[in-house]
């Protein structure tokens, strides 16, 4: 299959208080972390989620 990007599944865990909350997916070709500001339920409001396995 050509021109079909491969998605892989990962986590998105808070940087405060290092609960995952959020399962995405993303490019297996993308560079880097992924890092999105998200509402946390634990900590009542929105912070930075990091990218995890």
């Amino acid at each position: 299959m050509t021109g079909v990007a491969e998605r892989i599944e990962i986590a998105l865990c808070c940087t405060e208080c290092e609960t995952r909350n959020y399962r995405t997916t993303r490019k297996k070709e993308q560079q880097g972390q992924l890092e999105l500001k998200k509402f946390c339920p634990t900590c009542k409001k929105h912070t930075v989620h990091k990218e995890t396995k």
